[in-house]
């Protein structure tokens, strides 16, 4: 297993990796960290007879996620991955998309045998992570800098891999592309980010705006995001 990898050919969006790596008809399915359930969405719309169990920690998007009413196989709970309300081997697949770095370090290793728990023998753990590399992520360290976060969450990946909590069936890199319209979107979504609380100054305010305006052209600002999926297989 490596953090990162200095070349990266894929460049997709990652249900294109999710889709090709798992099964998911007639699963019960678990996603960690759901947020505003965007992924959720698109997981709970495709394919045939898929139920979702959806979780996040952040009261706000789990608020405005009990408003949804048009996904009936989604059920929407406030709960963290270190303490799962589910029962023994009752899930198929979970999926953590970039979710394990905002686990509190001391709970990341809880939380894995938390996953190993609640998935049948044989089922899969989808884990991704954003490499802390590229254009995107130099913005983003400027006011929120999660290096030490993200190498705790693969040390934790890791280490599960290395003791047989699971075994590693893939490991892969990717490009994800990332566009915003202009700043104001990026404030919006990203720094006034409700999961989080990033104060900043008008000085560094302004260097954020200034970086970011780097990449800003007619049609918005691009970016490709580096992103590590490690999946994972609970032995049977």
């Amino acid at each position: 297993m490596k953090i990162a990898s200095d070349q990266i050919e894929i460049c997709c969006h990652e249900s294109e990796i999710y889709n090709r790596l798992l099964s998911l008809d007639n699963k019960h399915i678990l996603e960690l960290g759901c947020g505003h359930a965007n992924i959720t969405r698109k997981i709970a719309t495709s394919g045939v007879n898929r139920r979702l169990t959806a979780l996040e920690v952040d009261v706000i998007a789990h608020e405005k996620n009990l408003q949804l009413t048009d996904l009936p196989n989604v059920t929407f709970g406030l709960s963290g991955a270190q303490q799962i309300p589910l029962a023994d081997e009752s899930i198929d697949v979970v999926f953590m998309f970039k979710s394990l770095h905002h686990v509190p370090v001391d709970m990341m290793e809880t939380s894995m045998r938390e996953i190993r728990r609640v998935l049948k023998p044989g089922g899969f753990a989808y884990i991704s992570e954003p490499v802390f590399a590229g254009d995107y992520n130099e913005i983003l360290r400027l006011f929120n800098d999660e290096q030490y976060v993200r190498k705790a969450a693969f040390d934790t990946i890791s280490k599960a891999v290395k003791t047989g909590l699971f075994n590693l069936t893939e490991e892969i890199f990717f490009n994800s592309p990332r566009q915003y319209a202009d700043f104001t979107e990026f404030e919006s979504t990203v720094i006034r980010a409700t999961h989080s609380n990033h104060q900043l100054d008008e000085e560094l305010y302004a260097r954020v705006k200034q970086r970011f305006g780097q990449h800003l052209g007619e049609d918005g600002a691009h970016f490709l995001n580096p992103i590590r999926v490690d999946l994972l297989q609970r032995p049977f």
